[in-house]
Protein backbone atom coordinates (compact mmCIF):
# COMPACT_ATOMS: atom_id res chain seq x y z
CA UNK A 1 0.00 0.00 0.00
CA UNK A 2 2.41 2.91 -1.42
CA UNK A 3 2.17 5.57 -3.38
CA UNK A 4 5.44 6.20 -5.50
CA UNK A 5 6.91 8.70 -2.94
CA UNK A 6 6.15 7.27 0.20
CA UNK A 7 8.51 7.52 2.60
CA UNK A 8 10.92 9.06 0.37
CA UNK A 9 13.32 11.72 2.14
CA UNK A 10 17.24 12.71 0.69
CA UNK A 11 18.56 13.38 4.34
CA UNK A 12 22.42 12.49 3.02
CA UNK A 13 23.68 15.45 1.89
CA UNK A 14 27.14 16.14 -0.34
CA UNK A 15 29.27 19.22 0.32
CA UNK A 16 30.78 20.65 -2.73
CA UNK A 17 32.47 23.45 -0.90
CA UNK A 18 32.37 25.49 2.66
CA UNK A 19 30.51 28.83 2.22
CA UNK A 20 28.60 30.78 4.81
CA UNK A 21 25.12 33.07 4.38
CA UNK A 22 24.76 36.48 4.81
CA UNK A 23 21.96 36.86 7.22
CA UNK A 24 21.51 40.33 6.58
CA UNK A 25 19.62 38.65 3.41
CA UNK A 26 16.87 36.48 3.37
CA UNK A 27 15.40 34.62 6.53
CA UNK A 28 15.29 30.98 7.72
CA UNK A 29 11.95 29.39 6.89
CA UNK A 30 11.15 28.93 10.55
CA UNK A 31 12.07 32.35 11.54
CA UNK A 32 9.60 33.78 8.82
CA UNK A 33 6.98 36.42 10.78
CA UNK A 34 3.04 35.32 9.68
CA UNK A 35 2.57 38.58 7.39
CA UNK A 36 6.18 36.70 6.04
CA UNK A 37 5.22 33.08 5.60
CA UNK A 38 1.89 34.00 3.81
CA UNK A 39 4.07 34.63 1.01
CA UNK A 40 5.31 31.42 0.82
CA UNK A 41 2.47 29.23 2.57
CA UNK A 42 0.62 25.93 2.62
CA UNK A 43 -2.63 24.41 4.32
CA UNK A 44 -3.67 21.42 4.18
CA UNK A 45 -7.30 21.46 4.00
CA UNK A 46 -9.46 18.65 5.05
CA UNK A 47 -12.31 19.95 2.28
CA UNK A 48 -16.13 19.22 3.11
CA UNK A 49 -18.78 17.30 0.97
CA UNK A 50 -21.30 19.55 -0.17
CA UNK A 51 -18.70 22.37 -1.87
CA UNK A 52 -16.52 22.61 -5.02
CA UNK A 53 -12.92 22.47 -4.17
CA UNK A 54 -12.52 26.37 -5.70
CA UNK A 55 -15.14 27.36 -3.32
CA UNK A 56 -13.45 26.11 -0.49
CA UNK A 57 -10.14 28.12 -1.59
CA UNK A 58 -12.34 30.98 -2.14
CA UNK A 59 -13.60 30.86 1.33
CA UNK A 60 -9.93 29.55 2.46
CA UNK A 61 -8.61 33.24 0.48
CA UNK A 62 -11.37 35.63 2.42
CA UNK A 63 -10.80 34.17 5.50
CA UNK A 64 -7.48 35.32 5.46
CA UNK A 65 -7.86 38.72 3.56
CA UNK A 66 -6.61 40.86 6.61
CA UNK A 67 -3.60 38.83 6.13
CA UNK A 68 -3.02 39.78 2.61
CA UNK A 69 -3.07 36.55 0.96
CA UNK A 70 -3.45 38.06 -2.76
CA UNK A 71 -3.56 34.36 -4.58
CA UNK A 72 -4.71 31.10 -3.81
CA UNK A 73 -4.06 27.98 -5.87
CA UNK A 74 -5.28 24.20 -4.83
CA UNK A 75 -3.88 20.82 -5.89
CA UNK A 76 -6.24 17.97 -7.39
CA UNK A 77 -9.92 19.16 -7.61
CA UNK A 78 -12.37 17.16 -5.61
CA UNK A 79 -15.87 16.92 -6.71
CA UNK A 80 -18.82 18.73 -4.57
CA UNK A 81 -19.67 15.22 -2.79
CA UNK A 82 -15.97 14.07 -2.65
CA UNK A 83 -14.38 15.09 1.40
CA UNK A 84 -10.70 14.89 1.93
CA UNK A 85 -7.31 16.62 1.56
CA UNK A 86 -6.96 19.55 -0.76
CA UNK A 87 -3.37 21.39 -0.61
CA UNK A 88 -3.87 24.89 -0.50
CA UNK A 89 -0.50 27.15 -1.83
CA UNK A 90 -0.75 30.92 -0.63
CA UNK A 91 1.08 33.93 -2.76
CA UNK A 92 4.44 32.93 -4.57
CA UNK A 93 4.07 29.22 -3.42
CA UNK A 94 1.52 28.87 -6.17
CA UNK A 95 4.30 28.44 -8.55
CA UNK A 96 5.36 24.84 -6.59
CA UNK A 97 1.32 23.88 -6.38
CA UNK A 98 1.62 21.47 -9.25
CA UNK A 99 4.50 19.51 -7.14
CA UNK A 100 1.92 17.65 -5.18
CA UNK A 101 0.85 15.80 -8.38
CA UNK A 102 3.97 14.01 -8.81
CA UNK A 103 3.21 11.27 -5.71
CA UNK A 104 0.07 9.96 -6.41
CA UNK A 105 -3.30 10.24 -4.40
CA UNK A 106 -5.09 7.51 -2.03
CA UNK A 107 -8.91 7.16 -1.79
CA UNK A 108 -11.21 5.22 0.50
CA UNK A 109 -14.26 4.97 -1.99
CA UNK A 110 -17.41 2.95 -0.83
CA UNK A 111 -18.39 1.11 -3.82
CA UNK A 112 -22.25 -0.81 -4.73
CA UNK A 113 -22.21 -3.72 -6.75
CA UNK A 114 -25.84 -4.11 -8.74
CA UNK A 115 -25.26 -7.81 -8.07
CA UNK A 116 -24.57 -10.37 -5.11
CA UNK A 117 -20.75 -11.12 -5.64
CA UNK A 118 -18.94 -13.50 -3.71
CA UNK A 119 -15.28 -12.04 -1.76
CA UNK A 120 -13.16 -14.35 -4.27
CA UNK A 121 -14.50 -13.12 -7.31
CA UNK A 122 -14.36 -9.33 -5.86
CA UNK A 123 -10.87 -9.77 -5.26
CA UNK A 124 -9.43 -11.44 -8.31
CA UNK A 125 -11.57 -8.82 -10.71
CA UNK A 126 -10.12 -5.86 -8.72
CA UNK A 127 -6.72 -7.11 -9.15
CA UNK A 128 -7.43 -6.72 -13.27
CA UNK A 129 -7.55 -2.92 -12.61
CA UNK A 130 -3.81 -3.11 -10.93
CA UNK A 131 -1.16 -1.24 -12.86
CA UNK A 132 -1.09 0.62 -16.03
CA UNK A 133 -4.80 1.29 -17.13
CA UNK A 134 -6.62 2.96 -20.12
CA UNK A 135 -8.99 5.21 -18.82
CA UNK A 136 -11.91 7.45 -20.42
CA UNK A 137 -12.57 10.69 -18.17
CA UNK A 138 -16.01 11.15 -17.80
CA UNK A 139 -18.64 13.34 -19.28
CA UNK A 140 -18.76 15.87 -16.51
CA UNK A 141 -14.59 16.85 -16.37
CA UNK A 142 -12.27 19.17 -16.89
CA UNK A 143 -9.89 17.87 -18.70
CA UNK A 144 -10.23 16.81 -22.50
CA UNK A 145 -12.47 13.23 -23.28
CA UNK A 146 -9.60 11.58 -24.63
CA UNK A 147 -8.41 7.66 -23.59
CA UNK A 148 -5.33 7.93 -21.49
CA UNK A 149 -2.98 6.33 -19.51
CA UNK A 150 -3.00 6.07 -15.59
CA UNK A 151 -1.40 3.84 -13.01
CA UNK A 152 -3.51 1.99 -10.16
CA UNK A 153 -1.00 1.47 -7.38
CA UNK A 154 -2.92 -0.45 -5.26
CA UNK A 155 -6.59 -1.89 -4.51
CA UNK A 156 -7.60 -3.22 -0.90
CA UNK A 157 -10.56 -4.21 0.09
CA UNK A 158 -11.08 -2.96 3.66
CA UNK A 159 -14.63 -4.69 3.97
CA UNK A 160 -17.91 -6.18 2.33
CA UNK A 161 -21.14 -5.68 3.57
CA UNK A 162 -23.51 -7.37 1.25
CA UNK A 163 -23.50 -5.40 -1.91
CA UNK A 164 -21.03 -2.36 -0.73
CA UNK A 165 -17.70 -2.86 -0.52
CA UNK A 166 -15.40 -0.71 1.01
CA UNK A 167 -12.06 -0.23 -0.62
CA UNK A 168 -8.20 1.97 -0.29
CA UNK A 169 -7.64 2.53 -3.88
CA UNK A 170 -3.90 4.36 -4.73
CA UNK A 171 -4.13 6.11 -7.84
CA UNK A 172 -1.60 8.44 -10.36
CA UNK A 173 -2.94 11.88 -10.19
CA UNK A 174 -5.41 12.31 -12.48
CA UNK A 175 -6.78 9.20 -12.38
CA UNK A 176 -10.63 9.18 -11.67
CA UNK A 177 -11.97 6.95 -9.16
CA UNK A 178 -15.71 6.77 -9.92
CA UNK A 179 -14.72 6.33 -13.87
CA UNK A 180 -12.63 3.46 -12.45
CA UNK A 181 -15.33 1.94 -10.73
CA UNK A 182 -18.10 1.99 -13.18
CA UNK A 183 -15.56 0.56 -15.59
CA UNK A 184 -15.18 -2.84 -12.85
CA UNK A 185 -18.90 -3.06 -13.23
CA UNK A 186 -19.25 -2.97 -16.70
CA UNK A 187 -15.79 -5.15 -17.49
CA UNK A 188 -17.30 -7.70 -14.67
CA UNK A 189 -21.39 -7.58 -16.14
CA UNK A 190 -21.83 -7.10 -11.82
CA UNK A 191 -22.35 -3.24 -12.60
CA UNK A 192 -21.49 -0.74 -10.07
CA UNK A 193 -21.46 2.50 -8.59
CA UNK A 194 -19.39 5.02 -6.34
CA UNK A 195 -21.25 5.65 -3.57
CA UNK A 196 -18.95 7.98 -1.37
CA UNK A 197 -15.13 9.02 -1.53
CA UNK A 198 -12.71 10.73 0.40
CA UNK A 199 -9.14 11.63 -0.44
CA UNK A 200 -6.90 10.41 2.10
CA UNK A 201 -3.23 10.72 0.96
CA UNK A 202 -1.78 13.68 -1.35
CA UNK A 203 1.80 13.06 -1.82
CA UNK A 204 4.07 12.81 1.40
CA UNK A 205 0.58 14.35 3.05
CA UNK A 206 -2.01 11.81 4.89
CA UNK A 207 -5.30 12.87 6.51
CA UNK A 208 -3.41 12.33 9.94
CA UNK A 209 -0.71 15.05 9.51
CA UNK A 210 -1.32 17.25 12.79
CA UNK A 211 -1.71 20.06 10.40
CA UNK A 212 -4.50 18.86 8.53
CA UNK A 213 -7.21 21.80 8.75
CA UNK A 214 -10.93 22.34 8.84
CA UNK A 215 -12.55 25.35 7.05
CA UNK A 216 -14.07 26.10 10.99
CA UNK A 217 -10.08 25.55 11.84
CA UNK A 218 -8.77 28.44 9.90
CA UNK A 219 -11.73 30.66 11.03
CA UNK A 220 -11.32 29.94 14.40
CA UNK A 221 -7.44 30.76 14.37
CA UNK A 222 -8.32 34.02 12.46
CA UNK A 223 -10.29 35.31 14.79
CA UNK A 224 -7.61 34.40 17.72
CA UNK A 225 -5.38 36.60 15.41
CA UNK A 226 -7.81 39.46 14.64
CA UNK A 227 -9.18 40.04 18.51
CA UNK A 228 -6.27 38.81 20.79
CA UNK A 229 -3.46 39.52 18.76
CA UNK A 230 -2.58 35.69 19.05
CA UNK A 231 -0.87 33.86 16.12
CA UNK A 232 -0.05 30.73 18.09
CA UNK A 233 -3.54 28.95 15.82
CA UNK A 234 -2.77 30.62 12.04
CA UNK A 235 0.67 29.94 12.50
CA UNK A 236 0.25 26.33 13.03
CA UNK A 237 -2.17 25.96 10.51
CA UNK A 238 -0.13 27.90 7.76
CA UNK A 239 3.14 25.87 7.00
CA UNK A 240 5.86 27.13 5.15
CA UNK A 241 6.05 25.51 1.36
CA UNK A 242 9.51 24.30 2.13
CA UNK A 243 8.18 21.88 4.85
CA UNK A 244 6.33 19.99 2.65
CA UNK A 245 8.77 19.36 -0.43
CA UNK A 246 10.48 16.64 1.37
CA UNK A 247 10.46 14.55 -1.42
CA UNK A 248 12.34 16.64 -3.54
CA UNK A 249 16.35 16.23 -3.75
CA UNK A 250 17.88 19.76 -2.82
CA UNK A 251 20.93 21.83 -4.13
CA UNK A 252 21.99 24.34 -1.58
CA UNK A 253 23.13 27.40 -3.51
CA UNK A 254 25.55 30.20 -2.55
CA UNK A 255 24.04 34.20 -1.86
CA UNK A 256 25.69 35.66 -4.92
CA UNK A 257 23.63 32.89 -7.27
CA UNK A 258 20.52 33.38 -5.66
CA UNK A 259 19.25 36.46 -7.44
CA UNK A 260 20.44 35.51 -11.00
CA UNK A 261 18.47 32.33 -10.33
CA UNK A 262 15.61 34.36 -9.07
CA UNK A 263 15.90 36.32 -12.95
CA UNK A 264 15.39 32.83 -13.99
CA UNK A 265 18.46 31.60 -14.97
CA UNK A 266 19.69 28.06 -14.72
CA UNK A 267 22.24 26.96 -12.16
CA UNK A 268 25.64 26.24 -13.18
CA UNK A 269 28.13 24.33 -11.10
CA UNK A 270 30.29 27.43 -9.32
CA UNK A 271 27.33 28.40 -7.62
CA UNK A 272 26.59 25.11 -5.86
CA UNK A 273 27.83 24.19 -2.47
CA UNK A 274 25.72 21.29 -1.16
CA UNK A 275 23.18 18.49 -2.88
CA UNK A 276 21.65 15.80 -2.05
CA UNK A 277 21.70 12.86 -4.81
CA UNK A 278 19.52 13.28 -8.19
CA UNK A 279 19.62 12.02 -11.65
CA UNK A 280 19.89 13.49 -14.68
CA UNK A 281 15.97 14.73 -15.07
CA UNK A 282 14.52 14.98 -11.27
CA UNK A 283 13.10 18.01 -10.32
CA UNK A 284 15.39 19.63 -7.91
CA UNK A 285 14.56 22.05 -4.99
CA UNK A 286 16.94 24.91 -5.53
CA UNK A 287 17.48 26.10 -1.85
CA UNK A 288 19.19 29.14 -0.30
CA UNK A 289 21.80 28.39 2.41
CA UNK A 290 18.99 29.55 4.81
CA UNK A 291 17.06 26.42 3.32
CA UNK A 292 14.32 29.13 0.97
CA UNK A 293 13.27 27.44 -1.83
CA UNK A 294 14.24 29.95 -4.58
CA UNK A 295 12.90 27.74 -7.68
CA UNK A 296 12.45 24.91 -8.97
CA UNK A 297 13.88 23.02 -12.10
CA UNK A 298 14.92 20.28 -13.81
CA UNK A 299 18.74 18.18 -13.24
CA UNK A 300 20.84 18.38 -16.57
CA UNK A 301 23.08 16.16 -14.95
CA UNK A 302 23.80 13.63 -12.82
CA UNK A 303 25.13 14.56 -9.15
CA UNK A 304 28.35 12.64 -9.11
CA UNK A 305 28.94 14.64 -12.22
CA UNK A 306 29.53 18.07 -9.60
CA UNK A 307 33.01 16.09 -8.31
CA UNK A 308 33.74 15.44 -12.45
CA UNK A 309 33.59 19.19 -13.61
CA UNK A 310 33.98 22.70 -12.67
CA UNK A 311 31.44 24.64 -15.48
CA UNK A 312 28.06 23.03 -17.01
CA UNK A 313 24.53 23.84 -15.96
CA UNK A 314 23.36 21.80 -13.12
CA UNK A 315 19.79 22.58 -13.21
CA UNK A 316 17.61 24.47 -15.80
CA UNK A 317 15.20 27.04 -13.79
CA UNK A 318 11.00 26.11 -14.59
CA UNK A 319 9.74 28.09 -11.56
CA UNK A 320 10.69 30.73 -9.60
CA UNK A 321 9.45 31.12 -6.22
CA UNK A 322 11.78 33.80 -4.55
CA UNK A 323 11.19 37.36 -5.00
CA UNK A 324 14.05 39.09 -7.23
CA UNK A 325 15.83 41.48 -5.06
CA UNK A 326 15.74 39.33 -1.83
CA UNK A 327 19.62 38.78 -2.23
CA UNK A 328 21.59 41.09 -3.48
CA UNK A 329 23.01 41.30 -6.87
CA UNK A 330 26.11 39.15 -7.80
CA UNK A 331 28.59 41.26 -9.15
CA UNK A 332 32.20 40.05 -10.89
CA UNK A 333 34.86 41.40 -9.08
Amino acid sequence: MRLPIDGLRYDQIFTLKEEDTDLKYGNYPNQRSIKEKINFGFILLDKPPGIRSRTAAVITKNLLSSLNVKKIGYSGTLDPAVSGLLPLTLNRANKAISMFLMGGKEYIALMHLHKDADETTINEKLNEFKGKIMQLPPVRSHVKRVLREREVYYIDVLEIKGRDVLLRIGVESGTYIRKLIHDFGEKTGIGAHMAELRRTKVANLNEFDEYVSTLQDIEDAMYYYKNENNERFINFIIRNIEDVLTFLPKVWVSDSAVDTICNGSPLAIPGVIKYNNFRKGDTIFISSLKNELIALGKATMDSEDLTKFKKGIVVKTDSVIMEQGTYPKYHKN
